[in-house]
């Protein structure tokens, strides 16, 4: 099927691309990497009067040490940050998720501004940014904001971003090593049936889940109950909390008893494999 017929625009800059947002308003989609919006304008799930290509916009692109945080451009693509010498000797985690995702093609293509606005349910980044407690900036007609990754994630494909904001730069914390991402793909698209982060800290456990519900979430069950010890024992009864508070999905992928399951399991192989790490 051939999507329905739009106009096409290209910012040059953030400040174009937003003017496009403020001008369209709801009628117009932006287009980062396209991973997300060209099936589904070729489906007819989107129908977007005006498209807004933001990948000209040069200054989105970037993976930098600043004000003690890590800053990766909403442009910046999967394999640039899987590859990235800084992230992987800085913040681990992110790359490691990185390079969970998808296959080559989505992976040089896709950008991890476009993966954290869609806001699939099973998309990997939701659990790492939210175990990594990051920050996300957006560009508005009011100028730019910042919004917690706790408060970023609404609802199934719903976000904190408005109609006439656009993502430019996720802040991620300096951690240790002691990180881990473990994932059960759907073997034909490779999203996520059960994604885990785990992060370990001397302030603590921060562990997010995806995959397994509307959208993503912070295991905070798995959390208090870790306070204090990080024994074997101790990490496996802590993972019976994986799903607590959330209502599992049900769909021709898995049912909502094993996606349970499966948040359980890769909750505990994350935490073991982040403490071996250690």
């Amino acid at each position: 099927m051939y999507p329905a017929n739009f106009d096409y625009k290209r910012p040059a800059t953030v400040d174009e691309a937003v003017a496009l947002l403020a001008q369209h308003g709801d009628a117009a989609k932006l287009l980062a990497g396209g991973h997300s919006l060209i099936p589904a304008m070729k489906l007819r799930l989107a129908q977007p009067k005006v498209v807004v290509d933001i990948g000209r916009i040069s200054t989105l692109s970037y993976i930098r040490e600043a004000g003690g945080k890590l800053a990766i451009g909403a442009m910046t693509t999967h394999q640039e940050i899987a590859a990235s010498r800084l992230l992987q000797d800085k913040c681990p985690l992110l790359p490691e998720t990185a390079s969970h995702i998808g296959d080559v093609q989505v992976r040089n293509k896709g950008t991890i501004g476009g993966s954290l606005a869609h806001a699939d349910p099973a998309a990997d980044y939701p659990a790492t940014i939210l175990a990594l407690d990051a920050e996300i900036e957006v560009a508005g007609p009011n100028g730019r904001r910042t919004i917690r990754a706790g408060d970023f994630f609404v609802d199934l494909l719903q976000t904190a971003i408005a109609a006439n904001e656009l993502i430019t730069e996720i802040r991620v914390p300096v951690t240790a090593k002691t990180v881990a991402y473990v994932k059960t793909e759907q073997k034909a698209s490779g999203f996520a049936l059960a994604g885990v982060a785990a992060v370990i800290s001397p302030s603590g456990v921060r562990v997010g889940v995806t995959g397994i519900a509307a959208k993503a979430y912070r295991a905070t069950g798995v959390e208090q109950a870790l306070k204090g010890q990080m024994t074997a024992n101790a990490i496996a009864l802590a993972a019976t909390h994986a799903a607590d508070g959330v209502e599992p999905l049900s769909d021709i992928h898995a049912s909502a008893e094993y996606r349970a399951h499966l948040a359980q399991v890769n909750t505990r192989r994350a935490l073991e494999r982040a403490v071996s790490r250690g």
